[in-house]
């Protein structure tokens, strides 16, 4: 490799999703043979800025330029030719294959047009001593876990000789020891030359790789600077700067209510560790955290969604066996998952079927015959209470804007009121009219007695909503909070700075 191989810049870049600016005249030069950090809060840009580097999406301004040379990569293969790997978030290796089939797939040694089975065996076996990763090269890739899935894309990185290689948040899905295995690689890597480029949302292992980092807030350039200057409480300052202010309800006393939930000691090998809480009737418990914390993984497991290793799950004070979304239904449970398009809606079928599909008894005769005339009623009734646009029960969910879409979720947990309601990312993709109409839904669902679990990205949101914010890190709950916390104390927690005391 020469002198500026992997040497890459960013010049006024600038990226819009649906009118709305994930960057904003960015400009960032990476040194060839360096790890160089990119930095802040969820939305801040920085994974978009990653995928711009590795071809994965194309910036509508600014130039790229890589060795020098101005290049505009049009999909993530011709980065690839490039010398450019991508290791993404939304991991992507054909599933139908093997292990050893991704590594080397497109490179595969080749004598008369055939793979050389033997050669390829032995430089998987190679690769993988070299790496210090262990994983069978013969299991199919769709039968893996995600960490194990993780691994093969960096492996693959590694074995196309890329020289810049993008990882963005590599160890969210690792083990501890994994993620040491994966440092000592990124170590050898830059020893060798390549350039790494580090989305990571853990400051500890950001600090300890990076040579330089770069903090990006809202779409926004805010500096690029030796990782030795920085500490984690200058990274957290850099990507929150002034506290935006938080929405802000009149918040329901529910201390003395009855409890509705209690969690014991909930486990899951390498996803969640001992979970306890507890959460009383008309109260809205925030969980807050960064990517790969375990919010998500918890709320599946409580609505049943997920499997469980062990630990209790109580409702209305009698501990529940939920082994299924059915059986968290039964136990007066109703779940909003993180996506509404993957695991929540029918969107080709009507406002009305994905409405009253958690409780057709209810628009049902005894011998189980659909009263069309009742089910559109209670729809239509429905849809007008939460505003949504159209409010045709025989509409397709389908033709539906995001926001519209959220509530029919919604609407259809509202059929019958649940007990407990967990919503997963309720405002994500929903514009600004929808989102406070939903805030308002929750603060009222609340008042008038069911016991809310949230989770959200935006910190504001949990802060505006929550009697009660838990933040979790790393599969455990680490701090506790009172209503209104400050925002900055939060994210310290989210990070992993200050003790875990309740506050």
């Amino acid at each position: 490799m020469s002198e500026t191989a992997g040497h890459v810049r960013l010049v006024s870049i600038g990226k819009r999703y649906s009118g709305t600016k994930a960057l904003d005249d960015v400009s960032v030069e990476v040194a060839g043979g360096t790890v160089h950090a990119l930095v802040g809060a969820n939305g801040a840009g920085k994974s978009t800025l990653g995928k711009i580097i590795g071809g994965v999406i194309r910036p509508d301004e600014g130039q790229l330029f890589v060795d020098d040379r101005q290049v505009r990569y049009t999909s993530p293969r011709e980065a690839r030719a490039d010398g450019i790997s991508t290791i993404s978030q939304e991991l992507s290796p054909m599933p139908h294959m093997t292990v050893i089939e991704n590594v080397f797939f497109g490179i595969e040694p080749r004598r008369s047009g055939l793979v050389q089975r033997r050669q390829l065996h032995a430089q998987y076996d190679e690769l993988v001593s070299q790496w210090g990763f262990e994983l069978d090269g013969h299991a199919k890739v769709g039968a893996l876990r995600t960490a194990d899935k993780q691994k093969v894309e960096i492996l693959r990185a590694v074995a196309c000789d890329a020289r810049v290689i993008v990882m963005d948040e590599p160890t969210s899905s690792l083990t501890s020891v994994e993620t040491k295995t994966l440092h000592r690689m990124i170590r050898s890597l830059r020893e060798s030359g390549r350039t790494i480029v580090y989305v990571s949302h853990f400051l500890d292992e950001v600090l300890d790789l990076a040579d330089t980092v770069t903090v990006l807030r809202s779409g926004r350039l805010v500096r690029t600077a030796p990782a030795a200057e920085e500490t984690e409480e200058s990274l957290v300052a850099g990507m929150f700067g002034a506290a935006a202010e938080a929405e802000h309800f009149e918040k329901q006393e529910g201390s003395t209510a009855p409890l509705v939930l209690e969690v014991s000691g909930l486990r899951r090998t390498g996803v969640l560790r001992d979970i306890s809480l507890q959460i009383r009737a008309g109260e809205i418990v925030g969980l807050a955290g960064l990517v790969g914390s375990g919010r998500s993984e918890l709320a599946r497991a409580i609505a049943g969604a997920d499997p469980i290793d062990g630990g209790t799950i109580a409702v209305d004070g009698k501990v529940r066996r939920i082994r299924s979304p059915a059986d968290a239904m039964a136990a007066g449970m109703a779940f909003l998952p993180e996506s509404r398009k993957d695991d929540g809606l029918f969107v080709e079928l009507t406002l009305a079927a994905n409405t009253t599909f958690a409780d057709l008894h209810a628009v049902a005769s005894r011998f189980g015959i659909l009263h069309r005339a009742l089910e559109r009623a209670r729809t239509s009734s429905l849809l007008h209470s939460l505003s949504v646009e159209p409010p045709v029960p025989s509409a397709k969910v389908a033709n539906l804007s995001g926001g519209n879409q959220q509530k029919v979720l919604f609407a259809r947990w509202l059929f019958r009121t649940p007990r407990l309601l967990i919503l997963d990312e309720p405002t994500r993709g929903v514009d600004v009219a929808a989102r406070a109409a939903i805030h308002r839904l929750i603060n009222n669902l609340a008042a008038e007695g069911t016991a809310v679990l949230l989770i959200s990205s935006e910190i504001e949101e949990v802060l505006g909503l929550a009697h009660r914010v838990l933040v979790m890190r790393r599969g455990s709950i680490t701090r506790e909070f009172g209503a209104d916390p400050p925002l900055e104390a939060v994210m310290e927690a989210a990070f992993g700075l200050g003790g875990s005391t309740t506050g």
